[in-house]
Order: structure tokens, then sequence, then C-alpha cells
């Protein structure tokens, strides 16, 4: 198995994101909790504009929104290796890290997490996919606490 090509982008923001070398790898350690791996992840922060204009153009959804992913995976079978694009508004994380009164960091790992989990086939389009989102990313996010990167 080839190492993990796990990039990270900014589209017109400034991003000051710490430690992006224990991101990654916690990145790859999720992929392979979940029996996977990543053949390539782009990570692109970018602003509320950039991501509304692509929420519209491909999803034709006319709404803010903090994460958006597209899945290049080859197989439908995730254990074969993940691919794709996570968008992420940093004006979004900032507001959500605000409303749920927690660090713009944490926040920032919750969607990438969340971005992820997506690309790994977990969905929130209902209340038991949402709920079962929800409780993989608190997993997730207390393996990044315990080891003192959150």
């Amino acid at each position: 198995m080839k190492p993990a090509a796990i990039h990270i982008y900014s589209e017109g923001v400034s991003l000051n994101l710490t430690g992006r070398r224990l991101l990654k790898q916690w990145i790859a350690d999720m992929a392979l909790t979940e029996g996977s791996f990543i053949d390539a992840v782009n990570f692109i922060f970018c602003n509320d504009a950039f991501l509304l204009s692509m929420n519209n153009t491909y999803l034709r959804h006319d709404t803010l929104t903090d994460v958006i992913t597209f899945d290049y995976s080859e197989h439908p079978d995730k254990s074969k290796g993940i691919s794709g694009e996570i968008y992420i508004s940093l004006e979004r994380v900032r507001e959500n890290a605000k409303d749920f009164k927690v660090s713009v960091r944490e926040e920032t790992c919750r969607v990438m997490a969340h971005g992820v989990l997506h690309l790994l086939g977990y969905g929130d389009k209902n209340a038991a996919q949402k709920k079962a989102m929800r409780q993989k990313e608190d997993l997730y996010l207390s393996l990044l606490r315990t080891s003192g990167n959150l």
C-alpha cells in the first residue's frame, strides 16, 4: 500500500492550521480504522462565497454550508481506498465554532472528519444517518483530543 496522499490547500483565505503532519496522520488512521485507506484526499479551505458558488453549480443548492465533499474513489468498495476533494468554508467554521461554543480548531477538525466520513460511505440525509455521523465525528475528535492535538 502506498503512503496516504493528503494535501491541504487554501483558496482565497489565509489558513493558519498548525500540526498538519499530525492531522494528516489522524485522517489516515481514521480511514484505516474504518477498514479503508487514503488513496488521495485534498482539503481545500475557502470562503463562503466560493463554497456557495460550488454548492449552486454542482449540487444545485442555494445555501451556505461548511463542507462539501466530492468522492472520486475508483471503487464503490471502500476497502480499496478513498479519493476525493473536501471543500471547507473557514467563515462557516468560525461561525459554527462560536455557535457551538468550541474552538475554531475543534470545529475545523470536525468538518475535516465529516468530509472523510462521507468518502468512507457515511451519509447525513436523515436523522439516523446524522446521529451515526455525529457519533463517528465525536469518536475521532476524542482520539485527536487524547493525543493532545486538539
